[in-house]
């Protein structure tokens, strides 16, 4: 099993179809494509670097609830039902969901960056046949159509109906039609499991759960309780040719260190290269990073073809 021995900071200042301006007591104030949001970040515990009469820009502000996910929106100005934002060469509808998201966890733009640099090398490597990427609790496909457009064939997994049919319409909006993304409604656990015994393997495999939830038939997720399980099965979905894991984790009490041990536990004696750290977003003009995820990343692919 490998060791963690060190902590990596991954940090991205975003791309065009987003920035972080500020952030501070508490909040963020952030640019998806067109439309600006303030939204609910307890880990600013800093001041803003920006006055009130910048952030008083905002199109839209979210007020969330006790649990800090749930919540609504007040409009201070007219905003679309659905707006492009471009991600990567990629086009994402944004939307003002009921849980504060807007369809795009952008601090995941390193991974997205990690993961087709693989693709490419198992391209090179594999010959003529087209490397596979599996994608669960995959949202709203952003990691599924960064992977397609890299040459991969996808697995797309979420349990949720409409985060499926959002992720389709990105599907369309970035103009991948044809490409080869098999859009599965299903629990993660349940669809893995299934894999195992098929003998299926992936040459990428993400895995990016919620703290809590439920599948398509009402199965329930918790992170503590079946992260173990899921990764120890997803090890064994892993081509032995080559291969690479992406797990991350939000808002959960655990140490970045923690998740790590976990996957190294379940990736056992592969050979490969394991990271460990956090995920963090830099302001737009500044040296402030607010911290978003922990993640682990492992890889027995060569750093270049």
């Amino acid at each position: 099993m490998a060791a963690v021995k060190t902590l990596t900071v991954l940090e991205t200042a975003g791309c065009d179809g987003y920035r972080l301006i500020d952030s501070g007591r508490g909040r963020k104030l952030e640019r998806f494509g067109a439309v600006i949001v303030d939204r609910p970040e307890p880990q600013a515990l800093w001041q803003p670097r920006l006055d009130a009469a910048v952030w008083s820009n905002a199109d839209a502000v979210f007020a969330a609830d006790d649990d800090e996910e749930a919540g609504r929106w007040r409009r201070d100005r007219p905003v679309p039902e659905t707006w492009p934002i471009e991600v990567e060469g990629i086009t994402l509808l944004g939307r003002l969901s009921g849980f504060r998201h807007l369809g795009l966890f952008p601090e995941q733009l390193p991974h997205w960056q990690w993961m087709t640099a693989r693709i490419e090398t198992a391209r090179h490597l594999l010959g003529g046949e087209r490397p596979r990427v599996l994608n669960l609790f995959a949202y709203t496909g952003a990691a599924s159509l960064l992977a397609a457009r890299a040459g991969a064939e996808v697995v797309h997994v979420d349990a949720s109906k409409k985060a499926v049919a959002w992720a389709r319409e990105n599907q369309a909006q970035s103009r991948l039609a044809d490409a080869p993304v098999r859009w599965i409604l299903d629990d993660a656990r349940k669809f893995v499991a299934r894999e195992v015994r098929r003998g299926r393997t992936y040459h990428v495999v993400l895995v990016d759960p919620p703290k809590f939830g439920r599948g398509p038939g009402g199965e329930v997720w918790d992170f503590f309780e079946h992260t173990p399980a899921l990764l120890a099965d997803c090890a064994n979905l892993l081509d032995p040719r080559g291969s690479a894991l992406i797990l991350t984790s939000y808002a959960i009490r655990a140490s970045a260190l923690a998740i790590g041990q976990l996957a190294a536990e379940a990736l056992g004696e592969r050979q490969g290269v394991l990271d460990v750290g956090e995920l963090a977003i830099r302001e737009e003009k500044g040296d402030r990073l607010v911290p978003t995820s922990h993640f682990t990343r492992w890889s027995s692919w060569p750093e270049t073809p």
